[in-house]
């Protein structure tokens, strides 16, 4: 039952995101075409990662795709439509991503929950716990996935000035924001989304400061012990 209440919450997530999801660029007609076109937005998205979004260019994307330059022309009329689908793809990936975790997280979750007697001990314990699996997020992202949090970074920024990527960048942060409330649903919280908001703040700019400063022990410990301050917070509220 936990695990199937799990997989609903998870698929929700997902779901809603990709279907938010909207590309700019022409359809690939055929199989080759479409390998073509996946070959063009992987070559912008390492262009993004390596040298921000002013790298993109038809003629950049071109050579490092290994495609000719019309072929870039072909799919994606202007620049515009081109960075529009490098993010859309990105998102539809993280949507899958970020929905396998969200089913381990919240299954884990509700058997935590499930153990505790409601105590003031077994509640600090419970916030430990999640601050620990909080702090491992996070330091996974930083190691393991730290292109992508570059490409989000760059992504970001020209949304400031990009409506079509704004509404994409807003899709983005649901896939988080998501599963964050269904967390402190999951934990009892009066206001699970308001709780969303704080945590998916913190995580935001703690990925941040992971990319500004690089990989430090110190930040380790100084993450978990923010994330474990504030879970005992909203835990001792309860």
């Amino acid at each position: 039952m936990n695990r199937s209440r799990a997989q609903e919450g998870a698929a929700g997530v997902a779901a809603a995101v990709a279907e938010s999801v909207q590309y700019q660029g022409r359809k690939a007609s055929r199989h080759g075409s479409e390998q073509r076109r996946q070959q063009i937005l992987d070559a912008a998205m390492r262009i993004v990662v390596r040298d921000g979004i002013r790298g993109v260019r038809h003629r950049a994307v071109a050579a490092e795709a290994a495609v000719p330059l019309s072929a870039t022309t072909y799919y994606f009329k202007d620049i515009d439509d081109l960075l529009n689908d490098t993010f859309a793809q990105y998102v539809e990936r993280s949507a899958a991503f970020m929905a396998k975790l969200w089913l381990n997280t919240e299954g884990k979750l509700r058997e935590l929950v499930a153990y505790g007697d409601g105590s003031a001990g077994s509640r600090g314990l419970l916030a430990d716990e999640i601050a620990h699996m909080a702090a491992d997020y996070v330091q996974h992202q930083l190691l393991t996935r730290r292109e992508h949090l570059m490409a989000e970074q760059a992504f970001h920024q020209a949304a400031l000035h990009n409506p079509r990527l704004a509404v994409l960048v807003r899709s983005h942060e649901q896939i988080l924001w998501q599963g964050a409330c269904q967390i402190f649903q999951v934990l009892g919280s009066k206001q699970p989304q308001q709780d969303a908001n704080v945590l998916t703040a913190i995580i935001g700019r703690m990925e941040y400061q992971g990319l500004l400063n690089g990989a430090q022990s110190v930040a380790d410990d100084d993450r978990l012990g923010i994330l474990t301050r504030y879970m005992h917070l909203v835990l001792a509220a309860l």
